[in-house]
């Protein structure tokens, strides 16, 4: 990574800062406007829960032939910010990156809708999408969870919760440098985080401080829902891509869990995304890290060819 990038991802960093809720949606709803929108092709729709309604949005690529297989995609954000509005973007970019159609879902949020709302809501979105075929017209064996950061130990928590209940069965699941562990303190056993917590945006202090907002008691932390690194059972989960970025805090994490479903006699891929920093999937689809990460969902996917280095972690 060029020195110059470095200085001003450090000067973006606020390692020491507590963080405030409202300024930081505030900042992240600015990706709201985009001009770019009015000539994505999506639908919104709702998911009923109960008597809750669940916004989802439907991105399609615009390839007709290629339409049947979807992604069902959970943002990240830290539990506490980001929105399918903010995450428009991305998931455009997804949607003409892959083919398939992406279905974004509009979780609550903490701290006003703590563990395990936010879960629940994508669970129940998943349920109807896996369940109820008339809702995308798509096989189930067509569907691949998939989300980045908490979006990522969302969709990880969806696939043990499916698993654990027996109401449908994802096939495939995709964690881009996903949150999956319940401890961001001196006493982490990962080296990632001591080493890029403090100067690469997402910080060691920021995570801590997300979690705290997220749960609802001290005890979830020890729930595998809240944090999937600590299943002590993880057979018989979906085929599973991790991507995780070379300086991100999470990283070491993200390949710890790839690690442990092997260990499980599960199938799991992990690779290291060369210079990505946390939540690099936000740049456009011609920045190296993001070229890449779709290149390696792409022939995990099957859709296409594979057109990257075998750099395998």
């Amino acid at each position: 990574m060029r020195e110059t990038v470095r200085k001003l991802l450090r000067a973006l960093s606020n390692p020491e800062g507590d963080l405030d809720v409202k300024k930081t949606r505030q900042l992240m709803d600015l990706k709201k406007m985009d001009p770019m929108k009015i000539f994505y092709r999506t639908l919104d729709e709702k998911i009923y829960n109960g008597d809750r309604e669940i916004p989802v949005r439907v991105y399609f690529p615009g390839q007709e032939e290629e339409e049947k297989a979807v992604l069902l995609f959970f943002h990240g954000g830290g539990f506490v910010t980001e929105s399918v509005e903010s995450y428009n973007r991305i998931c455009w970019n997804m949607a003409r990156a892959t083919g398939c159609r992406v279905v974004s879902v509009d979780y609550r949020l903490a701290p006003e809708h703590r563990f395990p709302a936010g879960l629940e809501d994508c669970y129940a979105v998943a349920k109807a999408v896996f369940q109820k075929r008339e809702l995308l017209r798509t096989d189930p064996e067509q569907i691949t969870l998939i989300g980045d950061s908490a979006g990522g130990n969302l969709a990880a928590a969806v696939s043990l919760m499916a698993r654990d209940r027996g109401e449908f069965a994802p096939r495939r699941q995709i964690l881009i440098y996903p949150c999956l562990n319940n401890d961001y303190s001196d006493r982490t056993p990962y080296d990632s985080v001591r080493e890029n917590g403090q100067d690469y945006l997402l910080t060691q202090r920021d995570m801590i401080d997300y979690l705290e907002l997220y749960q609802s008691s001290v005890k979830d932390r020890k729930n595998p829902y809240f944090a999937p690194l600590l299943a002590d059972n993880l057979e018989s989960l979906p085929r599973t891509l991790i991507l995780t970025g070379e300086f991100d805090p999470l990283r070491d994490e993200g390949e710890a869990y790839a690690e442990k479903i092997r260990e499980a006699k599960g199938e799991a891929e992990v690779f290291r995304i060369p210079d990505g920093v946390h939540g690099y999937l936000m740049m456009p689809l011609k920045y190296p890290a993001v070229k890449e990460t779709y290149e390696r969902i792409n022939y995990f996917l099957g859709r296409r060819g594979k057109d990257v280095s075998d750099r395998e972690k």
